[in-house]
């Protein structure tokens, strides 16, 4: 800003514009941070915390969820440079089998992330493919490949968790969104492990049935990506039953409470719009990438910042 010699008024409205973009983009949590190893597509990411996760807004905590989803698709090495950045100094990487996982901590809180399925995968497939129910430890029946994936890690995960001292989240994308539902009931009930605070899901299948998902109180956020296909299965018919709040991504991406009517005509017109443009919209939708877009573009609008 020159301050020449204009009048009070001019130079008071123009101090005040400045100081408000400056404001805007120093508080803002969304600046876009980027980690790029060669040969590969960047993880851009745009969450930074340097505050308890408890202190986010809904949105802010859903992005953040996501995006850690996001980069638990990646190799050990690249996901503790994108977590550093994103504000937690502890990355531990999770395999046993090929069920996978993280755990990322900072001063603050902790944060369970269970890796998606990954078609290359064998064991994923399996997991996902083997919709017979058994029961489960809390109450009711589960899903037995998504039990069994949980069972794989979960020595790994408890160990971690006795004694903890800072506040526990759950997240997860696909597969590793019914694993992350699972480590975080059986959490929610053990007398041993912290106490989870919630729970985001994103593009999750149903894990169980009524008795089961209904027995461990807990708040969990449940991302839906308008036709997303894994949302939907397994089928009702078989006893399975979502849980948790529906946070609805509509056609457009954008969070909408709808009745079910408007909701299949809204997955109708998505399911057009995409055989328009020669992709189908049952499975494009369930990319996690797809969820970190139109979760930022909502907390965006709720910071009052332009895409």
């Amino acid at each position: 800003i020159t301050f020449d010699q204009q009048p009070t008024k001019i130079l008071a409205y123009k101090l005040k514009i400045f100081l408000k973009q400056n404001m805007i983009e120093n508080e803002s949590s969304l600046k876009q941070q980027i980690v790029s190893d060669p040969n590969e597509v960047p993880l851009i990411l745009h969450s930074r915390i340097n505050q308890p996760i408890s202190d986010l807004s809904l949105f802010q905590k859903s992005l953040l969820f996501a995006e850690l989803s996001m980069i638990a698709y990646n190799d050990p090495a690249e996901a503790e440079r994108a977590v550093n950045l994103v504000g937690f100094s502890t990355s531990i990487f999770f395999d046993h089998d090929g069920a996978q996982g993280y755990f990322f901590e900072n001063d603050h809180d902790s944060v369970i992330v269970c890796r998606g399925t990954e078609p290359h995968e064998w064991n994923d497939i399996h997991a996902d493919t083997n919709v017979g129910t058994v029961l489960a430890e809390t109450a009711g029946r589960v899903h037995r490949g998504f039990k069994q994936e949980a069972d794989d890690l979960w020595p790994m995960i408890e160990k971690h968790l006795k004694g903890l001292n800072k506040i526990l989240w759950f997240t997860g994308h696909s597969l590793g969104a019914a694993m992350a539902t699972v480590c975080a009931y059986r959490c929610r009930i053990s007398n041993e492990c912290a106490n989870p605070k919630e729970l985001y899901t994103y593009g999750s299948p149903r894990v169980g049935n009524k008795h089961y998902v209904n027995f461990a109180q807990l708040e969990h956020y449940r991302w839906v990506n308008n036709n997303d296909i894994v949302t939907r299965v397994p089928p009702v018919w078989m006893g399975y039953r979502h849980t948790g709040i529906e946070m609805y991504l509509n056609r457009n991406g954008i969070v909408r409470t709808l009745n079910y009517t408007a909701k299949r005509l809204d997955r109708w017109h998505g399911f057009l719009r995409g055989l328009r443009k020669f992709r189908l919209d049952h499975f494009s939708d369930h990319s996690v990438h797809e969820y970190v877009t139109h979760i930022l573009k909502a907390a965006k609008k709720e910071e009052g910042l332009k895409d």
